[in-house]
């Protein structure tokens, strides 16, 4: 995603439309999809986006992606582990009374 950003600002400064650094983190966080939004909010409330460099917010949300990866990784290794335990049926011996048998049956 950063290097198609960087792609499209490089061609954009090439035809004299510059950003700058607050403008290009906040469009950044602005197309983040819906599942990063707690990361975008903690990162609006905890730094100030006027002077937050492009390459720490990068790093920032390289961070939590990893971390993302790791933490769904450990869940499906959570998923694997967990075995399904299933009983042995056993056969009941003969009784003398035979309507045990069928009360059992039922």
């Amino acid at each position: 995603m950063f290097s198609r950003f960087t792609n499209i600002i490089n061609a954009l400064q090439a035809m004299d439309k510059t950003y700058s650094n607050s403008e290009m983190v906040r469009k950044i966080l602005r197309c983040l999809p819906r599942s990063w939004m707690p990361k975008v909010t903690a990162t609006e409330e905890a730094k100030n986006l006027n002077v937050l460099p492009l390459e720490d917010l990068l790093g920032s949300l390289m961070t939590h992606e990893l971390s993302m990866q790791k933490k769904d990784d450990d869940e499906e290794k959570e998923k694997k582990k967990k075995k399904i335990v299933a009983l042995k049926p056993s056969l009941i011996e003969d009784s003398e009374d035979g309507d045990d048998d069928e009360a059992l049956t039922l």
